[in-house]
């Protein structure tokens, strides 16, 4: 029955998983290896599956394995929610955040936000973890993170995500591009450009950040595109200040490039583009007051003084943190 199952099983199950062996969980679990096969040993037992395929690099997951892997993390994350719920009755102000977000979010006026969290909840350890959007979510998911920032919402439904604003994207070229002075570009005079962007990730559902590019490109009737695949924010701006191509990028991320002119704002006709960025959390997650006074402060991130580019933010209210936040479709 899994009522014998204990829990010491299932986290030396997972640190095999996240370890890649039982060499490396055994190091994570501060056990010797022969502890970490026994626990194993009684949990395939009780389930009545080889959870692991040996094999001489390690270990692979059979199907029982991957069954079982989102239940054993989850039961894991409940426990730690549990301890901080614990904890968090006589430390209001105290404990640690972990907040994942997608690295390019890190140019924006987001570490002034979070600097202003840091400030003013000293006794509150802030861990930072930067990742793509759709790793985000899984570090969140299964407990690693306690908030998340990516672009576009998550679809899960153990998840719960929260609009914080809509980051301006803009067209950059190099200044000595020939269409570099113009006031206005049409779209059509684009057609025989490159274009220097995130190369898309086949193992990920929807990575919204490089598919902006895609379908903008789409709309402007310009697809498909010959597409510079450049895996870094900053070498994509090191290549189109080279002349290499135009990107697509996040208005607050070439803001020094464009006050230096190192980079020009190539404005294309038509529709300004943006690309949500969503506050995430799992559902049944115990929050402590300090990540919710995190929320907040990150939800009032938007309307904090900007540099002067770009359209107005307005300030949006805090949302109802643990009531009605609103879910986004993917």
């Amino acid at each position: 029955m899994l009522m014998t199952v204990e829990i010491d099983q299932v986290e030396t199950f997972v640190a095999v998983v996240r370890g890649g062996g039982f060499t490396k969980a055994a190091s994570l679990l501060h056990l010797s290896q022969p502890a970490v096969s026994r626990r194993l040993d009684l949990l395939e037992r009780e389930l009545g599956a080889p959870l692991f395929e040996r094999i001489r690099s390690g270990v692979i997951l059979t199907e029982a394995g991957r069954t079982f892997l989102p239940h054993a993390e989850g039961v894991l994350a409940g426990l730690r929610d549990g301890l901080d719920s614990v904890r968090a009755l006589h430390e209001v102000d105290r404990g640690t955040i972990t907040l994942a977000l997608v690295g390019t979010l890190a140019s924006t006026t987001l570490t002034g936000c979070l600097q202003r969290f840091r400030d003013a909840h000293p006794r509150v350890e802030l861990r930072l973890r930067t990742a793509l959007s759709q790793e985000v979510s899984v570090l969140v998911r299964r407990g690693d993170a306690t908030l998340g920032l990516r672009y576009g919402g998550d679809p899960h439904p153990e998840m719960l995500s929260v609009a914080v604003y809509d980051e301006p994207m803009m067209v950059v070229c190099s200044p000595r591009h020939p269409l570099a002075r113009r006031r206005r570009v049409a779209p059509s005079a684009l057609g025989a450009e490159r274009w220097v962007a995130f190369p898309p990730r086949n193992d990920a559902f929807y990575e919204p950040y490089p598919w902006s590019l895609q379908n903008r490109l789409a709309a402007w009737g310009l697809s498909p595109a010959e597409i510079i695949p450049i895996d870094s924010l900053t070498a994509q701006k090191r290549m189109v200040e080279a002349g290499f191509g135009l990107a697509l990028l996040p208005e607050s991320s070439v803001d020094e490039e464009l006050r230096t002119g190192t980079l020009r704002e190539m404005r294309i006709s038509g529709r300004r583009v943006t690309i949500p960025v969503v506050l995430i959390h799992r559902r049944r997650a115990y929050l402590s007051g300090a990540a919710r006074a995190l929320m907040a402060e990150l939800a009032a991130w938007p309307g904090r003084p900007v540099p002067p580019r770009g359209p107005k933010i307005s300030r949006r209210r805090p949302p109802e943190l643990g009531h009605r936040a609103r879910d986004l479709k993917a």
